[in-house]
């Protein structure tokens, strides 16, 4: 398998990757996705989870242009492009990386 890089992606996939990695550990409600692309304007509603004594800062990797994306991005990204179109109700990042979505699509 072929690494695929954040610098490859497009703008509002790179906004996503970046957002997921602020909230770090929370969910992202109401994402649209449009061709295979997630629209961020209007922004979707974020919701973040404290742990306490834990930590609830953004991901170091936050701050890095470019890297390697890791497995849960691109099958993440993989879902978008076979959706085409569809509204994420729920969208869960665990450790800055999606964990689990909950989608509302035509049958």
């Amino acid at each position: 398998m072929v690494a695929l890089a954040k610098s490859s992606l497009s703008s509002d996939r790179k906004r996503l990757i970046e957002l997921m990695q602020r909230v770090n550990f929370g969910r992202i409600e109401n994402l649209f996705v449009r061709d295979g692309e997630p629209v961020l304007d209007p922004p979707p509603r974020v919701v973040y989870e404290i742990k306490f004594s834990g930590e609830n800062g953004p991901r170091p990797e936050a701050g890095i242009d470019d890297f390697a994306v890791k497995a849960q991005i691109v099958d993440l990204l993989a879902h978008f492009d076979r959706l085409r179109n569809a509204t994420i109700e729920l969208l869960t990042v665990k450790h800055g990386l999606p964990f689990g979505m909950h989608v509302e699509a035509n049958a």
